[in-house]
């Protein structure tokens, strides 16, 4: 890899590194939704998921959240 090629990974990782940070720190102040950090990061809802996971942010799932996404997805497996 030339020198050029070097940087412009580095500087690739940088700014992708600063869109997950702001992404993360949107989501902790409550401004944006998991989905919408996920987007502004350009990575998927797991993905982020994960980095929230890591970096100690909170993501609070209720056990009525899982009941809703549960009907859902039985809804979608029964073509409903």
């Amino acid at each position: 890899v030339d020198r050029s090629e070097l940087i412009r990974r580095l500087l690739d990782f940088a700014l992708r590194q600063r869109k997950i940070e702001d992404a993360l720190e949107a989501y902790r102040e409550g401004t944006v939704t998991l989905w919408k950090a996920a987007e502004m990061a350009g990575t998927s809802l797991r993905e982020m998921m994960e980095l929230a996971r890591v970096k100690q942010i909170p993501v609070p799932y209720t056990l009525d959240d899982l009941r809703r996404d549960m009907e859902y997805v039985r809804r979608k497996a029964c073509g409903e």
